[in-house]
């Protein structure tokens, strides 16, 4: 499960968003990120989450936050995803799950009296120097900017 703590250097990330771009944490250095690890494109909960990330993405913005999804997803069904709900940030297209598992986000679920291995729904802030100081394992999809804008 989730190792990475507080304190810890981030794990590097180069990888492909919805649109084919490189999304890299070394090219956002100087820039806090947020770095939310979600487990499927269009579902009740990841739509709240991440129309919750796109209805405060301005002010997120303006505090110095760039602000990057991550789920096994491939680019087509991001950039579906993205359209429809207008999201003005890069989702990272994980298909290989090589980032999800650097993170430390893959692991045993249960759902409905079934166990299964899937994402762990999970946020890291990332400092302008690359070390982590917030990891949010208690995601509240709806209201999950506030959690971000309102530590503690």
């Amino acid at each position: 499960m989730i190792t990475l703590k507080v304190g810890d250097k981030a794990p590097a990330i180069n990888a492909t968003d919805q649109h084919g771009n490189n999304v890299s944490l070394e090219a956002l250095k100087g820039r806090k990120v947020v770095l939310y690890f979600y487990p499927k494109d269009d579902t009740p909960g990841c739509t709240a989450e991440a129309c919750s990330l796109r209805d405060n993405y301005q002010q997120l913005i303006s505090l110095g936050y760039s602000v990057i999804g991550v789920s096994p997803d491939n680019q087509p069904s991001h950039r579906k995803f993205a359209e429809k709900h207008e999201l003005p940030f890069p989702l990272i297209a994980d298909v290989d799950k090589n980032v999800i598992k650097e993170y430390g986000v893959w692991g045993l679920k249960k759902f409905m009296g079934r166990e299964y291995e899937g994402v762990i729904r999970t946020t890291f802030i990332i400092n302008e120097k690359g070390i982590i100081d917030e990891v949010i394992s208690k995601v509240d999809t709806k209201n999950h900017a506030f959690q971000i804008l309102n530590p503690g």
